[in-house]
């Protein structure tokens, strides 16, 4: 209801272009339904970076340190313990391989915070991934965190499969992407630094396993980014009752998003061709001649699709101004209803 609510109160809104369209139709294809009874509030999804159909999912607030497991038929595999861990309000996480190890790495955001600023830090958990399936307690290494301008509610996580580092993007009516420090510190506080921009009320973010790309979920639609920050497309997203996660498949051809909700489903989307090109490796340059595909050709194509991108998720600063002004009369029941909506 908070949320049929909320996009009410958008649509009355004139909204600058690109946000216009709620990008939320039937796209997609429903991969499985978590079958867990104890699988309540779905809040983080990731898929695992060495084993084969394995789905990790956390629920939210309601729950204490625990994951789950998730096979491709949607039945629960194996429950996992964070030791000396706690859930204050579990929000998203990750899932990346160490490039030294080859190990896969797991990572938990306690990073709810609907007051924007009632807890002093934030905490994500660093975990190695299980080598087994069943059920364990495991170890966890705790980072803390806090933002250079003050408390935020934050509902996305995603680490950057190349360099290793770590974001966080905030859920907000004018939301950002903030940056953890190269080196993270366990005997002080890290802090969080805003590096980049996210679209209206995000609810999960995922970096593509080639680090080419990022997404960042929103309960309306999900935006590709490249790791600049520039935009590339919008996508359509299916129809769910709360979209709360978001994560790419294995070969970053595909995203996956699910809900919140008992037995709630997880989709797969795929990704449009056009996206796809725009984040492939650049072949290598022709010797000579102006073959098909050479730089001046490649160039175009890229411009003509980075100013249709802007068209459909860009937002120009002039536009802007005006949908916050016609806007601002909302703000308040905006503020509100994003402090209940989790």
């Amino acid at each position: 209801m908070i949320r049929v609510l909320a996009a009410a109160v958008l649509a009355g809104t004139t909204l600058a272009p690109g946000l216009a369209a709620a990008d939320t139709g039937e796209e997609g294809q429903r991969l499985f339904t978590f079958r867990d009874s104890r699988i309540t509030e779905s809040s983080g999804l990731a898929v695992s970076p060495t084993h084969q159909d394995v789905y990790y999912t956390h629920n939210d607030s309601s729950d204490g340190p625990i994951f789950f497991a998730v096979g491709p038929d949607g039945r629960t595999r194996a429950k996992f313990t964070l030791q000396g861990a706690v859930a204050r309000d579990w929000e998203a996480m990750a899932a990346t391989k160490d490039p030294k190890t080859g190990r896969g790495v797991l990572w938990f955001a306690d990073i709810g915070d609907n007051f924007d600023g009632a807890w002093p830090d934030v905490s994500i958990y660093r975990v190695p991934e299980p080598t087994t399936m069943r059920d364990a307690v495991i170890p966890a290494t705790r980072y803390r965190f806090k933002y250079e301008d003050g408390g935020h509610n934050a509902e996305g996580i995603m680490v950057n499969p190349r360099t290793g580092r770590l974001y966080v993007v905030s859920k907000a009516f004018v939301g950002a992407v903030y940056e953890a420090p190269r080196r993270l510190r366990t005997d002080r506080t890290n802090v969080l630094r805003k590096v980049g921009s996210a679209p209206i009320m995000a609810t999960d973010a995922a970096y593509a396993p080639d680090g080419s790309s990022y997404v960042i979920r929103t309960y309306f639609s999900a935006t590709v980014y490249r790791p600049s920050g520039d935009q590339i497309a919008r996508l359509s997203m299916p129809q769910l009752e709360q979209a709360e996660s978001i994560t790419y498949t294995l070969d970053g051809k595909a995203v996956l998003t699910g809900s919140e909700g008992k037995n709630s489903p997880v989709y797969r989307v795929s990704l449009p061709e056009r996206v796809l090109q725009e984040t492939a490796p650049s072949p290598a340059p022709t010797p000579t001649g102006k073959a098909a595909g050479s730089k001046s050709d490649s160039t175009k194509l890229v411009a003509d699709a980075r100013e249709t991108d802007d068209r459909e998720a860009g937002v120009p600063g002039t536009a802007v101004a005006l949908w916050l002004a016609v806007a601002a009369g909302a703000t308040g029941l905006i503020t509100f209803i994003a402090r209940r909506v989790r």
